[in-house]
């Protein structure tokens, strides 16, 4: 395996069809910076609060339920050669059923949902796995470029074996239509890294006259990495 089998997945820092990249991408030759200046305490870190059995579990965090598809996402967090990543902080983020964020900045006039916050976090198990109970998030807009609309998506933050080490992406749902026009995941240069963020609808995690399930591995390096930093 070459650096290139690696590479070739993760988004370059300047992709001018996603406007935001063109503003924050280096412009100058980077740095080296002395690695003793980083912080390298242990992971995961949660800060005050440890995980809880019920954070997994977005639907069940205010007194009523949220408005929206139920929806099961679970699947395996694994490395380079396929091995699981047990008692690995697995955090995810999204916008509510009808694409809107709880966040100040998010001035789209969608309605908020006040039984949905739209956070959730666990650890994955003895064989890597992961699993969160949502609402399937809507569509946005965002403003990049004319009718410009993102398809809906979670955003998936895993942390590795200290606090440094962390890769933050993004999952997809399969057949959206909007896929093919977001300027963010086409930014990936090969089609085989834009299907790796697209998750597998799967019956055998859907519960029946409840939820619908999908399935989305992690992968954390290597020739089948995630790719990273969209």
């Amino acid at each position: 395996m070459t650096t290139a089998d690696v590479v070739e997945f993760d988004p370059p820092y300047l992709h001018p069809d996603y406007r935001a990249t063109v503003l924050r991408a280096p412009s100058r030759p980077l740095v080296r910076l002395d690695p003793e200046w980083f912080h390298h305490a242990p992971g995961p870190a949660f800060g005050r609060t440890p995980v809880g059995p019920n954070d997994n579990d977005l639907t069940r965090q205010h007194p009523g339920e949220p408005i929206g598809e139920r929806i099961i996402v679970t699947g395996r967090v694994l490395d380079s050669d396929g091995r699981p990543v047990p008692n690995t902080l697995v955090e995810i983020w999204q916008a509510n059923a009808a694409g809107r964020y709880v966040d100040p900045g998010d001035d789209h006039p969608a309605p908020l949902d006040p039984n949905f916050t739209g956070a959730g976090r666990c650890l994955t198990d003895a064989e890597g796995r992961y699993r969160f109970v949502t609402v399937k998030p809507g569509a946005y807009p965002w403003r990049n470029h004319p009718n410009a609309w993102r398809p809906a998506h979670i955003h998936f933050s895993v942390f590795g074996p200290e606090l440094g080490s962390r890769l933050v992406t993004q999952m997809y749902f399969p057949g959206d239509p909007l896929m093919a026009h977001d300027p963010i995941l086409q930014s990936i240069p090969d089609p085989r890294g834009r299907e790796r963020l697209v998750a597998s609808f799967d019956f055998d995690i859907t519960r029946p006259e409840w939820a619908l399930g999908y399935r989305w591995d992690i992968v954390l390096r290597g020739r089948n990495a995630t790719p990273m930093g969209i």
